[in-house]
């Protein structure tokens, strides 16, 4: 059993039959079903026995659907595998509607009555059986027929195979520009096949709804999906919604023009209702202008000049009624570059920075280098490296903290015992000299702190550990 969608009688299709009247719980989802199926709003409520109506809806593959009467009055809801009548022998099939709705669904689609077959029984194990087999041997006859086709030099294209439920006929659709006879092509067919053959043609968009596909908006095709009536489309359409006429983006995937473009036609046109005529001209001081371009969104027309149309000038609809009213009085506006008024240039503020190149980089990292230059230790002699640095200075000031720590011993231990350290007492601040002049000057009242003892090693101060009084 399966649920009825596109892949109904596929061995690897595992839907399965729900005993409810909603059928499948993938309906919806599954194949191409949500095409085919009708939502039955009238499952819920139950209809009184003597007026229980015992017309069915069959749908089959390519989807094909056919109405029938359940004469023998067997129990079937939707998704049930039924065999049916046809002409020769029997079909098989799912059901997709049952009650009430059959009969509004035959007077919408203007079904004749007396062409309704009846229901034969359930579909048992063995019509399941060759169904299925029948069913898999349609991609190989597809290929097949494509080849005889071809040999015999007709042009069409064979787009898809369907086989009777019983493997008594086998339906060929085709799509053809021209007329095709196939006197020559049935009698191929018969000698290869060995069963009736039946001829279909079908349009372009039919096509394209079979074999499916991805459409430029990045979904998949209406025709293919829940479009069921093909409406007739034209270049006017493009042209209302203002649309360049270039055939590589009107045209779909079938090589007609788009179903699409019918979607929004009705909003275009009662937008262009309040809009003026575009063969508007404009009687100006300078000349006459016309009407160049029009911008449905924005509700502004784009006029130029007759003499130089390289200069264009947009209005709103608005104010290009009331040039025309003045025009109808007979008085003549002032020229367009007057009349225009200028831009205010709408201020916008780009959060997210999606125009910035150097968004993911910092953007302190120039100062982060910069401070990590001047922390790190001098390579060289203390004495050497400023006086490097105050010569590539040249005559900029040197600050004047730092002779004062270039002052300090470097060896802590010349200061030990009761020598008075120097440069303790305060002292008028002499004239800057160079670093190197005052390690010099330096360097005779302390001549022990010159030459460190080697022996002597440094240790930190470390303090003992507090008592606790109350041990």
């Amino acid at each position: 059993m399966s649920c009825g969608c596109k892949t109904s009688g596929d061995s690897a299709h595992s839907c399965g039959p729900k005993k409810t009247a909603n059928g499948c719980e993938s309906v919806n989802t599954c194949g191409n079903s949500y095409k085919l199926s009708v939502f039955d709003w009238l499952s819920d409520i139950n209809n009184p026995a003597s007026n229980r109506c015992d017309l069915v809806e069959v749908r089959f593959k390519n989807d094909r659907k056919s109405f029938y009467k359940n004469v023998n009055n067997i129990p079937l809801h939707i998704g049930s595998v039924v065999t049916v009548e046809s002409s020769p022998g029997h079909d098989v099939g799912v059901v997709s509607l049952t009650g009430e709705l059959v009969k509004i669904q035959i007077k919408k689609k203007k079904f004749p009555e007396e062409s309704i077959l009846k229901i034969y029984r359930q579909a048992n194990q063995k019509d399941l059986e060759v169904w299925q087999e029948a069913r898999n041997r349609e991609d190989a006859v597809k290929l097949e027929a494509r080849k005889i086709a071809h040999r015999i030099g007709l042009e069409m294209k064979v787009t898809d195979v369907e086989y009777q439920g019983d493997s008594s006929k086998i339906t060929f659709y085709y799509t053809a520009d021209n007329r095709v006879d196939f006197r020559q092509l049935i009698k191929e067919y018969a000698g290869a096949f060995r069963t009736k053959i039946d001829m279909k043609q079908i349009g372009f968009r039919q096509e394209a709804a079979k074999v499916g596909g991805i459409g430029s908006c990045g979904r998949e095709l209406c025709c293919s999906t829940w479009l069921t009536d093909f409406r007739s489309v034209n270049t006017n359409v493009a042209r209302y919604q203002q649309l360049s006429i270039n055939p590589q983006k009107l045209a779909g995937q079938c090589g007609k023009l788009k179903c699409c473009l019918n979607y929004e036609l009705d909003s275009y046109l009662d937008t262009l209702s309040h809009f003026p005529s575009s063969s508007t001209t404009l009687d100006t001081e300078k000349g006459r202008a016309f009407c160049i371009k029009i911008d449905v969104f924005k509700k502004k027309m784009w006029f130029a000049y007759v003499d130089s149309s390289m200069a264009w000038y947009d209005f709103d609809i608005e104010l290009v009624k009331k040039f025309i009213a003045k025009n109808k009085k007979g008085e003549k506006i002032l020229p367009l570059e007057d009349l225009k008024q200028p831009d205010t240039p709408v201020q916008t503020i780009d959060l997210i920075q999606e125009n910035n190149m150097d968004r993911f980089e910092k953007k302190n990292r120039g100062n982060n280098n910069r401070n990590r230059n001047q922390n790190r230790p001098n390579s060289g002699g203390q004495g050497q490296g400023q006086q490097v640095q105050g010569q590539s200075q040249g005559p900029k000031k040197s600050r004047p903290e730092r002779p004062e720590r270039s002052e300090r011993p470097e060896n802590p231990s010349a200061n030990s015992g009761n020598q008075p350290r120097p440069q303790q007492k305060p002292q008028p601040k002499p004239q800057q000299q160079p670093k190197a002049q005052t390690e010099k000057t330096d360097a005779p009242s302390n001549p022990e702190a010159k030459q460190p003892n080697p022996n002597k090693k440094n240790f930190k101060k470390k303090y003992p550990p507090k008592k606790d009084k109350n041990a």
